[in-house]
């Protein structure tokens, strides 16, 4: 299991976000904790570092520490 980071900026974003596309990022970046890389698809070129995480309303830039399995959220997109 990995654990979750965050950007302050990308923070903000989320926590403005409207409650239902706020939980349904909230249950995608879970999912993503479990299985990084499954839940997650590639950002640019596939180096299993820098992901993005897709949801209906939003998306996120994720960067992927795979030693210390952490995940950073680099920056969230609110597009609803």
């Amino acid at each position: 299991m990995y654990r979750l980071k965050y950007d302050p900026a990308a923070e903000a974003v989320h926590e403005a976000m409207p409650p239902a596309a706020s939980e349904a990022l909230t249950l995608a970046l879970a999912d993503a904790c479990r299985d990084p890389i499954g839940a997650t698809e590639p950002y640019g070129e596939d180096d299993g570092v820098v992901r993005m995480l897709i949801s209906k309303e939003s998306f996120a830039v994720l960067l992927l520490g795979h030693i210390l399995k952490t995940i950073t959220v680099l920056q969230i997109t609110y597009t609803g």
